[in-house]
């Protein structure tokens, strides 16, 4: 791949513009005259016939673009008109409140699984990371907020780190990676409780707790929370350099290299911020539960994985959304809660109808993709 193809792919659009959306190229019988209807007919008839041609390919281009970074926002908006049709209960401001808090954390989470995933790599340690984030903060919550907040973010940033280095320097499979980071952060998690058998307890009445307890403007702090860290990362991954680093890096690694871009830097700061969130998500859930429960986590990475790709990051890297992540998290939850509210199906259902979900947007996605590289091939 070339430095333009990088370049534009880190705009976030559809990469590369097929051939035809330029200047037709003269029909046979056009300007020189050697097919029937003249110089001038033929002329016209040949543009005529270029425009509808390569205008079918833009549009079909454009078409597959709107498909995948908008699909997952039409899905949603169906199931909850659905929902809200079919279930009085859905609708009501207490239980979007609650489909919004519990989203919160894992919508966290799937925030820093977007980086990572569009640079090109996978973070398997999310869940771990989390839960570890939860007790260590429900611990320091006894030596104030402070310490409540930066212990988890400095051991879960320092996991993150370790990944990155593992990953980006010694150049080992970030799978392998963060697999082997999974394990540890829940072996470290279980020796501070005694193999589980401690719960650490945040006072209610604490400050630390406020912020996942506490409501402003009618919604829970940590949705507030939730939203100004995705603006932000939204702003970074499509307003600054490191964002378009780390989409150079997932489109064509040795093409973002040539261009001058740190590779090794990009890859180390997109692990130590899925740990940093994954961290902050933990604290944040043990504010809301005022404690730190040892039992959460478990698969919470592949959830978070399911969120970003349904939201219409590529899994090859090098193409992903910011926004579609959180549309990807609120589809999820909402799916849950229907089930829910239908009573009668036990929660096994969900991970069924998600899994289902993933496998149908990976379908699509690769289908998409396949399309439009045969167009780009084909020859016009």
């Amino acid at each position: 791949m070339s430095a333009t193809n990088t370049r534009e792919r880190a705009d976030g659009g559809p990469g590369p513009h097929p051939p035809g959306n330029g200047p037709a190229a003269p029909a046979p019988g056009g300007r020189h005259g050697t097919g029937p209807g003249g110089a001038q007919g033929g002329g016209r008839g040949g543009s005529g016939e270029g425009r509808g041609r390569f205008g079918g390919g833009a549009r079909a281009e454009r078409l597959s673009a709107l498909a995948q970074r908008h699909g997952a926002l039409v899905a949603l908006v169906l199931t909850a008109l659905i929902a809200s049709v079919s279930f009085d209960s859905f609708a009501t401001a207490g239980n979007l409140e609650n489909v919004a808090v519990s989203a919160a954390f894992l919508a966290i989470v799937a925030l820093g699984m977007t980086f990572v995933i569009v640079s090109g790599g996978i973070d398997l340690s999310v869940g771990s990371v989390f839960v570890l984030g939860g007790v260590l903060a429900a611990w320091g919550s006894r030596h104030g907020p402070v310490v409540a907040l930066l212990l988890p973010l400095v051991v879960c940033g320092a996991i993150g780190l370790v990944n990155g280095v593992l990953i980006a320097r010694v150049r080992l499979a970030p799978f392998i990676v963060t697999l082997a980071a999974m394990l540890g952060a829940r072996g470290i998690m279980l020796n501070i409780t005694d193999e589980g058998a401690d719960t650490f307890l945040v006072a209610k009445d604490s400050l630390f707790a406020d912020l996942g307890r506490g409501r402003l403007l009618g919604l829970g702090v940590p949705v507030w929370i939730t939203l100004a860290l995705f603006l932000l990362g939204g702003l970074v991954l499509r307003r600054t350099r490191f964002g378009q680093n780390v989409y150079a890096v997932g489109g064509n690694e040795d093409a973002a290299s040539l261009m001058g871009t740190s590779v090794v830097r990009t890859k180390v700061s997109v692990y130590v911020l899925s740990g940093l969130l994954a961290g902050l998500a933990g604290a944040l859930n043990a504010a809301w539960l005022a404690s730190g429960v040892t039992i959460l986590g478990q698969g919470m990475e592949l959830e978070a994985i399911s969120a970003v790709v349904i939201g219409g990051t590529l899994l090859t890297g090098g193409m992903g959304f910011v926004s579609g992540s959180l549309v990807g998290v609120l589809l999820l939850k909402v799916i849950q809660n229907v089930i829910n509210q239908i009573g009668s199906l036990d929660s096994a259902y969900q991970q069924v109808v998600s899994g289902a979900f993933l496998v149908l947007v990976v379908v699509v996605q690769t289908w998409l993709g396949r399309r439009r590289k045969a167009r780009l091939s084909s020859p016009h």
